[in-house]
């Protein structure tokens, strides 16, 4: 028997073989591979927390890096991204009936697909016992943008039908891509102030964090502070025994919190309470004089619109769904968009997010 080293380099390689995914010259270990690994788990371990699932591709891959500390970052920042896409599913998202489940936990989504406008089809979820469950001749047609995936149908094919007797589910692209009621940001600021005033008094929460509407909106996690002298209402996070920070409105008086409003509320429990959070903050925010902006680089092959704050699950998926994630640059995340989709989209960031664009 004859033993013979392998490379990581050639381990990788047949990892990304195994995925489905196309191993060229560069970085082997990319969002795209990452995200698939991810899914990969995610098939097998859930229903689990993230970090579950972060942790079991870290160990599998720890020893293939030269910077395990920037892998594991890595990976929890994308599997964060495939609840946003859908691929993975929080409680609010499922029905079960299991009382073991804990409300931090993901769901696996179910083998499922968006049409996008221009007819290509924008795939979502795993299954447990399967890298895909696409038979080779439609697996090896799919393109993967970041963590996104995307299948795009031949001339005169029936994909859409194809992948429904595969027993793929269709979601609607009005269903998938729901937002809330339309309001201003008057509206949502009186709103939220009112109801806030309505809470009982919270009493102090040690170790609460609140994000100070007066620091740069282009420095996200610097504007998250320790409350020291402050007053009046500021979006806020406190922490919980087990899972991870909640999300709420907070009344602070001398640096101190007395009422603590948790988002999101009762009745928008199909978001999160981050998406919430980040809603209500642009709604601050423009109320100041200060509206969070991004910027547009036209290229010869699309738009690229960069963002500088993160974006509610439902207008992220938006842009998912029109185009992809793209490498930063100066910013917080990058889409791609077609060209002919810019003009509705801008409209939408500044109408339902109340952002400007930069000069």
């Amino acid at each position: 028997m004859v033993i013979a080293a392998v490379s990581r380099e050639d381990v990788l390689k047949t990892v990304r073989e195994s995925l489905g995914l196309p191993v060229a010259s560069g970085t082997l270990i990319d969002d795209s591979m990452l995200a698939a690994l991810l899914r990969r788990a995610a098939g097998i371990l859930c229903p689990c927390a993230p970090s579950t699932i972060v942790a079991s591709v870290f160990d599998a891959l720890h020893h293939l890096v030269d910077d395990p500390s920037a892998i594991e970052g890595r990976l929890a920042e994308v599997c964060d991204r495939l609840v946003i896409c859908g691929d993975l599913l929080e409680l609010n998202q499922v029905t079960t009936d299991d009382p073991a489940v804990k409300g931090s936990w993901v769901f696996a989504a179910p083998p499922s697909f968006v049409e996008r406008p221009g007819g290509g089809l924008f795939l979502l979820g795993t299954v447990p016992d399967e890298v895909t469950p696409l038979p080779g001749s439609l697996g090896s047609r799919v393109t993967h943008e970041g963590i996104v995936r995307a299948l795009t149908p031949e001339p005169s094919e029936g994909l859409r039908a194809t992948l429904k007797c595969l027993g793929w589910l269709e979601l609607s692209k009005t269903t998938w891509l729901k937002s809330p009621k339309p309001e201003s940001a008057t509206q949502l600021r009186e709103t939220m102030i009112r109801r806030l005033s309505e809470q009982p008094a919270s009493g102090d929460i040690a170790e609460a964090k609140i994000l100070d509407s007066s620091r740069d909106t282009h420095y996200y996690s610097k504007r998250w502070v320790s409350p020291t002298s402050e007053n009046g209402h500021y979006l806020a996070r406190r922490p919980q025994a087990h899972g991870a920070q909640l999300w709420g409105y907070a009344s602070v008086v001398n640096g101190k919190v007395t009422k603590f409003l948790d988002l999101p509320m009762k009745g928008s429990m199909r978001w999160r309470g981050c998406d919430a959070g980040w809603h209500l903050q642009m709604a601050i925010d423009n109320g100041l004089g200060k509206r969070q902006t991004y910027r547009r680089r036209a290229t010869v092959e699309g738009v690229h619109l960069d963002f500088f704050s993160p974006l509610p699950l439902w207008a992220e998926r938006r842009l998912a769904v029109l185009g992809r994630p793209s490498p930063r640059d100066r910013c917080l995340f990058t889409y791609w968009i077609p060209e002919r989709e810019a003009a509705s989209e801008e409209e939408f960031l500044r109408d339902r997010l109340w952002l400007d664009r930069e000069n």
